[in-house]
């Protein structure tokens, strides 16, 4: 069992902290101890997606007095990351590093984390472990289905024809947990929605994404939900046929000024600031920091033209149901081969669901 297969009552636990420690002050001046972050990312951090998602969090922290802020883009996941590393601690000073690439963990951070005692190192990652990782390194993430759920209230609402259409990188636990997600949020508000997955296999495939998220609009999807990288292919090419969309990781409005409906984010900036104020204070951060909206890790993108307002308002009561619990697996259901996979309801933090490796009822697809 990983080490986010928490029980609801350590992520509360793990929430209330976090809110506590996030009210970071403006500026850290009487702070004994310096605060140097050095953020790493996989590509560039203006991809409208998953390093965009960090970079926009980093800024933030860059406004407080006393935090400096170290940052380099388009590191590939092999011993340049160590290069990199090694470069911001000893070249910057950096006391935290925050590996934010899936691929950084094995071997390099944990190698570099052995090496520096007196570095802390985070990644974003669900792959850190207690018993046999270094105690200065530690995993943070975030439960994103929640947000693509509110997502498919959304799309659901807006859509004239219950029709849906969802871009996917590659059919792992994460993105399968994002579309069936997605496809029971639109349910709630439309009993008849259905969502159409195609697979590109790969994080980032540009060509590809054009090509899926074409073929869904020829199949009849009028709104486009997607689980890649970066999203801008998929909400341009939609936005250019005229098909509202759904964003992913960070604000792709900006993309889609006609048809954006709203974003699943991740609120990194909840976590950073945790991490910031405990360095100031001279202590270790959190190993492990998990959770969704119920302790601020997650929120959705400002709604755009294409959200009607019957879609603003159920949107927004959804995510208040989450924060309050509200299950969004509600047993019994089936997947699309007919199977019971969810016997019954099941808490939005269950560790059954982190081996999701199907396609609910109602999803149009193949994880084949």
């Amino acid at each position: 069992m990983s080490a986010f297969s928490l029980s609801r009552r350590n992520l509360l636990q793990t929430g209330a902290a976090a809110l506590a420690a996030s009210v970071l002050p403006a500026g850290l001046a009487r702070a004994q101890n310096p605060v140097t972050i050095g953020a790493i990312y996989v590509g560039p951090r203006d991809d409208y997606g998953w390093n965009q998602s960090h970079a926009a969090a980093m800024n933030i922290l860059r406004g407080v007095e006393g935090v400096t802020v170290v940052e380099e883009e388009n590191v590939p996941e092999t011993n340049a990351v160590t290069q990199t590393m090694e470069s911001m601690i000893n070249l910057e000073g950096a006391n935290l590093i925050l590996a934010t690439s899936f691929g950084y963990y094995t071997p390099f951070v944990v190698e570099a984390a052995m090496k520096y005692p007196a570095v802390q190192f985070r990644h974003c990652a669900p792959l850190w472990n207690a018993e046999t990782d270094p105690k200065n390194a530690g995993s943070y993430f975030s439960y994103l289905n929640q947000a693509h759920y509110v997502n498919g209230v959304a799309a659901g609402l807006s859509s004239a024809t219950g029709k849906l259409g969802f871009v996917a990188a590659k059919p792992v636990q994460t993105v399968l947990s994002n579309c069936n997600s997605f496809l029971l949020g639109a349910r709630s508000v439309n009993p008849n929605a259905t969502v159409q997955v195609i697979f590109t296999g790969e994080w980032s495939m540009p060509v590809r994404e054009a090509e899926a998220t074409n073929a869904l609009i020829d199949a009849g999807c009028d709104v486009i939900g997607c689980h890649v990288d970066s999203p801008k292919v998929v909400i341009e090419t939609a936005e250019g046929r005229g098909v509202k969309t759904c964003g992913h990781n960070a604000d792709c409005s900006p993309l889609a000024p006609k048809g954006f409906i709203t974003g699943a984010e991740s609120k990194w900036e909840t976590t950073y600031r945790i991490y910031a104020a405990a360095l100031a204070a001279g202590e270790a951060p959190p190993n492990l920091i998990a959770g969704g909206y119920h302790n601020d890790m997650l929120r959705n993108t400002a709604f755009g033209a294409g959200a009607t307002p019957e879609a603003v308002a159920a949107a927004t009561a959804a995510i208040e149901a989450l924060k309050q619990g509200q299950p969004i697996y509600v047993g019994e259901l089936k997947d699309n081969k007919g199977n019971i996979v969810i016997a019954a309801t099941l808490d939005n933090y269950a560790p059954e669901l982190e081996s999701m490796d199907y396609l609910l009822d109602g999803v149009i697809g193949s994880t084949n």
